[in-house]
């Protein structure tokens, strides 16, 4: 009883090394993998940074458009002058989605496993997942607003791995690259394609190079967006549903002030429709 006793204590304690093992070598603590685990902010706030290119400003982006999507976004543009939403899914509450996300609205988290490389994010609460245990694609992809995403380790001739690249595919919509309603195609069949890197000279400098394959371009267009490693990072709940303080009644979006009162979000903008209610006499 005692010897069976002992063989399987050292059985949990082989399971418990392995688990510990294999944990280490998913945050790179045995040098294989890069150190990528742990907060990511994007760099700077304000200004282009939240445009889908932050190189160029957002009414002058030179995204490679076809004729019927740059007039999509040039009424998006006009909306978001005026004062207006409406051509942003996210003033409704939903998901920013693949690749969205990556702008990071909020600080990223990632966390490395051997299988699955997490990307979570708190804004619009958000997770990604990359597997990177060698699988095919599904045949059949249930669509999701972050997508399906396979991943591989791209490694030297040391075998360190030294980027991670990344292809997503099987969103659904509504999606829009950015907070000025940069437009993706209706038909959600994007491919998004990512290089993931530790920048050589910074390793708190993180790279994402990000190729966007989508029918609302004439060509695969090609942006990097980069993140500061975060050495505290404070973790803030943003439940959209608790703090939104948007309401679209049929296609026009309004503004819940702090007191209750409904208030227009542009100039000139109609009242609702007030036909059910009973109106007061004045």
């Amino acid at each position: 009883m005692r010897l069976l006793d002992a063989t399987a204590a050292r059985l949990m304690l082989l399971a418990v090394l392995s688990f510990a093992a294999a944990d280490a070598r998913a945050d790179g603590s045995d040098g294989k993998y890069p150190d990528i685990g742990g907060g990511w902010a994007r760099t700077g706030r304000g200004g282009n940074t939240a445009s889908w290119d932050p190189t160029k400003p957002a009414g002058a982006q030179q995204a490679p458009l076809t004729p019927e999507y740059q007039a999509v976004l040039d009424a998006s543009l006009a909306e978001r002058a005026a004062g207006g939403q409406d051509y942003n899914p996210a003033i409704n509450c939903l998901p920013a989605g693949m690749p969205r996300i990556m702008v990071a609205y909020d600080p990223l988290e990632i966390v490395l496993t051997p299988q699955i490389t997490y990307v979570r994010s708190d804004h619009l609460p958000e997770i990604r997942r990359i597997y990177t245990d060698g699988r095919d694609w599904p045949p059949t992809i249930p669509p999701t607003f972050a997508g399906y995403s396979i991943g591989r380790w791209i490694a030297d001739a040391d075998g360190r791995y030294r980027a991670l690249e990344v292809e997503s595919r099987g969103m659904k919509g509504p999606r829009a690259l950015d907070v000025n309603g940069m437009p993706l195609h209706r038909d959600n069949r994007t491919i998004v394609r990512e290089r993931i890197f530790l920048d050589p000279a910074d390793h708190d400098r993180l790279h994402d190079e990000i190729t966007v394959i989508d029918h609302a371009y004439i060509k695969p267009w090609t942006v990097m967006r980069d993140y500061a490693r975060l050495s505290d990072p404070q973790w803030v709940e943003n439940n959209c549903a608790a703090e939104n303080h948007y309401v679209v009644i049929k296609k026009e979006t309004y503004f819940i002030s702090a007191d209750g009162q409904l208030m227009p979000t542009k100039r000139d903008q109609p009242p609702p429709d007030l036909r059910n209610f009973t109106q007061s006499a004045k």
